[in-house]
């Protein structure tokens, strides 16, 4: 047997009844010749109740003295499992983030894992003991030795850090559902237990809104190839298997990275096609991908922006080697699709550019971290490159720009986010097999704001988007229209993105005061949206997938007001009204329940 990594969550330690039966569980993995660290979180519901009284003294309480006060809900939580495993018999010892060695950066309240001292550990494991670690908290790397927490789903990622830094065989991961269920069980009843799922497909789900895990611990898990499990407290069943491809470096050194990009990709085989002036209404989507499919074309990016009267736009990329049966399918196409009342041409017009690259950036690090994708397109700014295309998910930011400019885009981008190489993501993930779709998940906590008129030149996306991460407002979909206008002998895009509906307020004000300096146009706003997302690494090389999404919300008559891409996800954003309906429709269109 091996050495195994357990983390329990607050609710598995939340009364002494429950840290009793944690004892018993942990007990039980020792008696079947295993080693053992256990990870804990703060028991119950605790950290929210120091919060509070953090709060009741300052409104804006200091974050160094936030990471003093919410790093002892850990400390109550390891010193009774430790007690409760020697009150039946079995060697323990508790240990703080400091006293086991977890180094990071000098960041309170977020701070990122540098690496991990596992001497100490290692020392108390060899004596037969259970060590059970304080989650969620280290020191910082600097003479002061400042306490420092890891922010949200902390524990989470003390316990796969652990896990590398230590070379175990795996990290089990205790919570109060069975394991990674296809979708929220609360919306769907057919939900589904999955009983594996990859660290791609998984950092996807984490990032939008699949609680079970929280995206850096999956994507330390990828990057050092940490096999995971993630099971249920109360029974044996065996849980949900995270699947890693990685290998594990003997000397662990920057864990994190300390950097929110852990890659850039590239594509130089993108040929761009856009579909301009179709009618906003349910079915378009579904139509024209379904076409696409139907020829057995293989769509890459695909975008569809805000609506513009009764009409719209939807681009989307294929290899240069298809365009020209991809233009042949929209051009054929375009005079079927139902027309917009307001639309001044008899057919919708089909734009094709074939000399395109993609250039994306990816990493767990971009959640939270809105100043990210203002600093990728400033990077192009400078260099003078203009984007084509924006598509965006949590975790990648994808623009596509002009062939020739690609090189250049790569270096510096690899430069700016420090990182040493990069490839074509879809060929990196190709070597995965696994159902079309894995997972849908529904967020109905976000507001869409659009800028219109944009001057079309290089280094508006990114002013639009630095004075929005000044203010540490997070951007979720972004996407450029393909659709130009002429304003004042300018040629002009609109962007329309999504944020978090509490933060609609501010961006709308800080927009506004925006447009004003760069002489866009008006600022729009909806807060009853709803955004619902696929995510499957079997979507890859396999035409059809988003069309047969797009077909199950026509199928109820939901209209899809945008849509965005990454590799191995799809998200549309529907009205509010239609979201859970849109989830249950996409999940039993799957056949996922």
């Amino acid at each position: 047997m091996g050495l195994i990594v357990q983390k329990f969550g607050g609710t598995s330690v939340g009364s002494v009844e429950r840290i009793k039966a944690v004892a018993k569980r942990v007990k039980s993995t020792v008696a079947q010749g295993n080693s053992v660290v256990v990870v804990v979180s703060a028991m119950g519901k605790s950290t929210d109740t120091l919060m509070q009284l953090a709060q009741g003294i300052s409104a804006t309480p200091c974050r160094r003295e936030l990471d003093m006060l919410l790093s002892t809900g850990e400390q109550v939580s390891i010193s009774l499992l430790s007690m409760a495993l020697q009150a039946l018999g079995q060697p323990a010892i508790s240990l703080t983030g400091a006293q086991v060695g977890i180094v990071t950066e000098p960041e309170h309240t977020r701070a990122r894992i540098l690496h991990i001292a596992t001497e100490r550990l290692e020392r108390h494991l060899q004596e037969g003991k259970v060590v059970v670690v304080a989650g969620f908290q280290g020191t910082s790397n600097t003479p002061d030795l400042e306490v420092t927490t890891l922010g949200r789903g902390g524990s989470d990622t003390s316990a796969v850090a652990l896990a590398a830094a230590l070379h175990a065989e795996k990290c089990e991961i205790y919570t109060d559902v069975a394991g990674v269920l296809t979708t929220d069980p609360r919306l769907v009843e057919a939900a589904q237990l999955m009983s594996e799922i990859t660290c791609e497909e998984m950092l996807e789900l984490a990032s939008l809104g699949a609680n079970v895990l929280h995206p850096r611990a999956v994507e330390i898990a990828r990057n050092y190839g940490v096999q995971m499990i993630v099971r249920s407290s109360w029974t044996d069943e065996p849980g949900t298997q995270i699947i890693s491809s990685g290998t594990q470096p003997q000397v662990l050194q920057d864990l994190e990275l300390g950097r929110p990009v852990d890659a850039v990709h590239y594509d130089l085989n993108q040929a761009k096609v856009g579909l301009l002036h179709v009618a906003d209404r349910p079915g378009v989507a579904a139509s024209l991908f379904g076409e696409l499919a139907h020829q057995g074309l293989d769509v890459d990016l695909i975008v569809q922006s805000i609506h513009e009267g009764n009409s719209n736009d939807i681009a989307f990329t294929v290899g240069q080697e298809w365009s020209g049966r991809a233009e042949a399918v929209a051009t054929a196409f375009g005079p079927m699709l139902p027309q917009s009342d307001l639309s001044s041409r008899s057919v919708p017009e089909v734009i094709v550019e074939r000399n395109v690259a993609k250039v994306s950036i990816v990493g767990a690090g971009i959640i939270g971290r809105p100043q990210i994708a203002a600093q990728m397109f400033q990077t192009l700014s400078d260099l003078g490159i203009n984007l084509q295309m924006i598509s965006t998910s949590e975790v990648n930011v994808s623009c596509t720009i002009a062939a020739q400019d690609c090189q250049r885009a790569i270096a510096a981008l690899c430069a700016v986010f420090e990182v040493t190489s990069s490839s074509d993501s879809r060929l990196v993930l190709a070597g995965h097999d696994g159902p079309p779709v894995r997972g849908v998940a529904l967020d109905l906590e976000q507001a869409r704001l659009a800028i219109r008129n944009v001057p079309d030149r290089p280094g508006m996306a990114a002013r639009v988007f630095q004075t929005l991460a000044q203010q540490n407002i997070s951007v979720d979909m972004i996407i450029q229209s393909q659709r130009t206008h002429q304003v004042g002998g300018l040629i002009t895009r609109d962007i329309a993105f999504t944020v978090a509906a509490m933060d609609l307020e501010v961006a709308q004000g800080l927009l506004q005061k925006v447009a004003a300096t760069l002489g866009c146009g008006a600022v729009v706003s909806d807060s009853a949206i709803a955004k619902v997302s696929i995510v499957g690494i079997g979507m890859l090389g396999q035409p059809g997938v988003a069309a047969q999404m797009f077909a199950a919300l026509a199928q109820r008559q939901i209209n899809i007001q945008m849509i965005a891409t990454s590799e191995i996800r799809v998200s549309c954003v529907v009205s509010q009204a239609d979201g859970v309906k849109a989830l249950q429709a996409i999940h039993n269109s799957f056949k996922l329940g």
